[in-house]
């Protein structure tokens, strides 16, 4: 009997469930691509027959959107995969991608245009952020955080703006976890300087990274006042690394009510170049402590 998955590459798939639905999506996407074009299929008769269209088949193909089992059930048989075990494990994984990740309690305060973003961060084996104004939000404190939230959320009721810094804080549970990613963050000396919050506020966050700088697993860097203009000088980006080869890198761009996703490598590459750049323009990591302790005795 024909299988046109390895078996390895299927043994590679079952362990998977751990991860959250949306890279489960990205990769089970990537494997229906690879068995609609082994088998010579084009997108519009994928897409009859589910019936749908052809975009809804490359919304598929690119982890988009969910899948229905009978859609991911269709599909396998048009491209002829009858091996039960390679079937299973498909349909397995097509039903732990629509599973909601528990970034979706807190629906109620996250745009959707975040959702894929805590997603990807969730599941990333590297993290890497340039930062101008704030301090990165997986290093943030509580209450540095609630004043950061409070600049576009002043008018918003109490309990909505907590649900808020809540989740920011939920998220930087992923820093000490077994696996957790490598974080590697290059702030400019101006975020430090910007007193959020009131002195106390800022001290608790200066000593904050102080203790973060202490985790193996978390780098931070500082671009001085006195190096000047410098390669970033566009704003604040992220770049998402995955240990997945069937996830490319993407870069994450947040704007005011809106973010970018880029993942076409000739734009990786030009924002990974750029951080490059901007880690030999900025302070030695072994030096961060150093620069905390003399502006937090300056605060």
């Amino acid at each position: 009997m024909e299988r046109l998955v390895e078996v390895g590459e299927l043994q590679s798939l079952e362990g998977l469930h751990r991860r959250g639905p949306t890279v489960l999506r990205i990769i089970l996407g990537a494997h229906l691509r690879r068995l609609r074009e082994a088998r010579g299929v084009s997108r519009e008769q994928a897409g009859s027959a589910i019936r749908a269209t052809h975009s809804k088949i490359s919304r598929l193909e690119l982890g988009r959107t969910g899948f229905k089992q009978r859609d991911v059930a269709d599909l396998l048989t048009l491209y002829r995969i009858t091996d039960e075990e390679e079937r299973e494990t498909l349909l397995a994984l097509a039903r732990d991608a629509n599973r909601p990740g528990w970034w979706h309690l807190y629906s109620d305060v996250m745009p959707t245009w975040l959702e894929a973003y805590v997603g990807l961060e969730e599941a990333a084996a590297v993290i890497r952020n340039y930062e101008v104004q704030f301090v990165h939000g997986l290093m943030q404190t509580m209450d540095y955080a609630r004043s950061v939230i409070l600049l576009r959320h002043a008018d918003s009721p109490t309990d909505e703006v907590e649900r808020r810094v809540e989740l920011r804080m939920r998220r930087q549970q992923l820093l000490l976890r077994e696996d957790a990613p490598k974080l590697w963050v290059v702030l400019d000396e101006s975020a430090l300087h910007r007193a959020l919050g009131g002195r106390q506020v800022m001290r608790g966050q200066l000593q904050h990274l102080l203790d973060l700088t202490a985790l193996p697993n978390v780098t931070i860097q500082i671009v001085p006042f006195a190096s000047g203009g410098h390669a970033a000088a566009g704003g604040p980006f992220t770049i998402l690394r995955f240990p997945d080869l069937d996830l490319p890198d993407v870069v994450y761009l947040e704007q005011l009510n809106s973010a970018l996703y880029l993942d076409k490598r000739s734009d990786v590459e030009d924002y990974m170049g750029t951080m490059e750049r901007l880690c030999v323009e900025a302070e030695p990591a072994d030096t961060t402590p150093d620069i905390l302790n003399a502006i937090l005795r300056e605060t």
